[in-house]
């Protein structure tokens, strides 16, 4: 089996800073694509940021110059480096990734079990 773990969610002020962590652990082969997603109260899940395994990044227009997604191949661990954070960004946080495990042939998406992300004054 193969699981995502999540950690460094938590609550700031707007402006603050935090950066989430999430490692890929058990019977992996290969991470393809890496990427984190967020879901507000009343509001659909979004994808923030993406990496593929090549280190190419995909950002959501409000995140682009605040947030910074990186990868540590040796380590399956996916980051996301979150500043200038606003009250707008107060959802939960869950990481993805395209992975394929040991004695199957096709990679399939798994997910991390959230951590919240909380920007208040």
């Amino acid at each position: 089996q193969v699981h995502l773990v999540e950690s460094g969610g938590g609550s700031v002020q707007p402006g603050g800073s935090l950066r989430l962590s999430c490692a890929a652990s058990g019977s992996v082969v290969s991470i393809y694509a890496m990427g984190w997603y967020r879901q507000a109260p009343g509001k659909q899940r979004e994808l923030v940021a993406r990496i593929t395994s090549g280190g190419s990044t995909t950002y959501e227009d409000s995140v682009k110059g605040r947030f910074t997604i990186s990868r540590d191949n040796a380590e399956n661990t996916v980051y996301l480096q979150m500043n200038t954070l606003e009250a707008e960004d107060t959802a939960v946080y869950y990481c993805n990734a395209l992975i394929r495990e040991l004695y199957t042939t096709s990679p399939r998406d798994y997910w991390g079990q959230g951590t919240q992300v909380t920007v208040s004054s």
